[in-house]
């Protein structure tokens, strides 16, 4: 009850309400009965809804399948999994997503394995006879034919698949003729779905030594990658010590996706509100022996890839290319459209192998229509490097944090996002920012504070940044082909480069000499300023039109 009180003395009191404090609200419960079944590449998974939401609306579920590691979410149970191998053995956990966060795991679902619909017994699909092999085939070193391969064409789960198998002597016999640096060129004309290109070991280390490029070309795209990039030797270890390199097979391969795969492709693009300009194409690189395969996933150095545009398309409704992941994520990776004999192509640079596809994503934010950095920030949105704040907005002017730095560096640069802790106190792996600031650690592009600590929400300052930015200008390849140059003399015209802490000089002449930071004026560095949101797109699409990545 309730009374007011004033000179003239108390009212009468009020009705008579009760009330219950409402607890804090938690994680939900954890899914129950979960059960899986396989499908051709995929397997759907039941589970029971946890009883308990933790006094917070359950806004989804996610399960996660191993080996792979690959997550989905679904808004409901069955939830299906797709992208998975078929012949290779599953199980799933399932986790429920509120507000507060998500639930413990689930206890493990039975084991189940992917069939292909075609098999009519457990074991894997076999391919079909091997039509003649092809005598003769043409491979180019350094532009010049040399008949040193050999092409078979099979089918297998439906696909028709190509193999290029290059002869190690008649390839040994032009690379000691041409030197190093050597470009060889196996073309592929058949129009397989799928493409490969096949060495043995043992070549592919006579090439990295003489810093060779392998580059296998179809009617419809070209993969270029240097031999160094292949690292055979550790890949050898791998696969056991006493194997000889001449034992091992390496395969490049180009291929259309699977069905599955499209699906999750298209799916991506509505949900990202993106257009599919080119049908997505798989590139993977594995290195076999026996029963042993290998996959090579990630590379040291920029890999690139060149797409062919189908006539008739509008190359400028084309912004970039992606990356989908088997569960459906999506990352731009730097891409520039080209012009090679009087045809339109996407040439694609990446650190990883996937699915890549070229798609038409336009951005333009109202507030900056009128803004000196108007065609940078709308060309880093277009891309998926940067977003907005909202209702198209992107607030230019507002300085932006150390994680928020991070993640649009490691957005921009193509990285695969890495899980896990971080190596910094402060950075919790429930921040949205966890896996951007893990994945710059890993690549070297940040190192944190001396007391182990990153302060992510911290505004960064103009000399941090281009501190990160000298970095990737290693990634990129940029700063080894900048000619010697003693930082004084760069720093030389602004009158506060003295300002500049020591650590952050070297970095800042780099970031000048390349062209990436002009200063805030002819004679202002301003390296301990904040730097704002708009100054971040500019540099950050400078970085990468300067390594000739856009």
């Amino acid at each position: 009850m309730v009374k007011a009180i004033n000179p003239g003395g108390s009212s009468a009191a009020s009705n008579e309400v009760s009330a219950t404090p409402t607890a804090p609200a938690t994680v939900p419960g954890v899914p129950t009965g979960v059960t899986a079944a396989a499908g051709d590449g995929k397997a759907t998974i039941s589970f029971t809804l946890p009883m308990d939401n933790g006094g917070s609306a359950i806004t989804r579920y996610e399960v996660t399948a191993s080996p792979g590691n690959i997550t989905v979410p679904g808004a409901a149970s069955p939830i299906t999994v797709t992208g998975l191998s078929n012949g290779t053995a599953y199980t799933f956990t399932m986790k429920a997503v509120n507000s507060v966060g998500k639930s413990a795991a689930s206890t493990v679902s039975n084991i189940v394995t992917p069939r292909s619909s075609s098999s009519e017994d457990p074991t894997p699909t076999q391919p079909a006879p091997p039509s003649t092999p092809n005598a003769g085939v043409e491979v180019l070193v350094n532009g010049r034919a040399e008949s040193a391969g050999t092409a078979t064409t099979t089918t297998l789960n439906g696909q028709t698949v190509t193999t290029v198998a290059v002869d190690s002597k008649k390839l040994e016999d032009k690379l000691a003729a041409e030197g190093n640096h050597a470009l060889i060129t196996i073309p592929v004309n058949t129009k397989s779905d799928v493409v490969i290109g096949e060495l043995d070991g043992q070549m592919v280390k006579n090439m990295e030594q003489k810093q060779a490029v392998i580059q296998i070309q179809t009617g419809n795209a070209a993969y270029a990658l240097p031999a160094q990039q292949i690292n055979i030797s550790a890949l050898s270890d791998q696969l056991g010590k006493s194997v000889q390199l001449h034992d091992i097979k390496l395969r490049i391969e180009i291929s259309k996706p699977n069905t599955d795969t499209v699906k999750v492709v298209e799916n991506s693009a509505v949900e990202g509100e993106f257009t599919l300009v080119v049908p997505p194409l798989n590139f993977t690189v594995k290195a076999n022996y026996g029963d042993t395969t290998i996959e090579v996933s990630k590379f040291n150095a920029y890999v690139e890839r060149t797409i062919a545009i189908p006539d008739g398309v509008d190359t400028s409704k084309i912004t970039t290319g992606v990356v989908v992941e088997p569960d459906g994520t999506v990352r731009h990776v730097p891409t520039k459209i080209v012009v090679i004999n009087g045809k339109y192509y996407a040439k694609v640079n990446s650190l990883t192998n996937s699915t890549y596809s070229i798609v038409w994503h336009p951005l333009a934010f109202t507030d900056v229509a009128q803004h000196w950095a108007k065609d940078a920030v709308n060309d880093m949105g277009s891309r998926m490097v940067i977003s907005g704040i909202g209702n198209d907005m992107f607030n230019p002017d507002q300085d932006i944090t150390r994680a928020e730095f991070a993640a649009i560096m490691v957005r921009g640069l193509g990285l695969k996002l890495e899980n896990g802790s971080s190596s910094f106190a402060d950075v919790k792996t429930t921040d949205w920012f966890n896996s951007a600031i893990k994945t710059a650690y890993g690549y070297q592009l940040i190192s944190g504070f001396e007391d182990g600590s990153f302060r992510p929400m911290d505004k960064i300052t103009r000399e941090q940044a281009m501190t990160i930015i000298a970095k990737a200008m290693k990634i990129t390849a940029l700063k080894t082909s900048l000619p010697a140059k003693a930082a004084d003399e760069l720093l030389k015209p602004f009158t506060d480069a003295s300002h500049a802490s020591g650590w952050a000089k070297n970095s800042l002449a780099d970031c000048l000499q390349a062209g990436i930071v002009t200063g805030r004026n002819s004679t202002q560095l301003a390296p301990k300023a904040y730097i704002s949101r708009a100054e971040v797109a500019a540099i950050v699409q400078r970085l990468l039109q300067k390594s000739k990545l856009i």
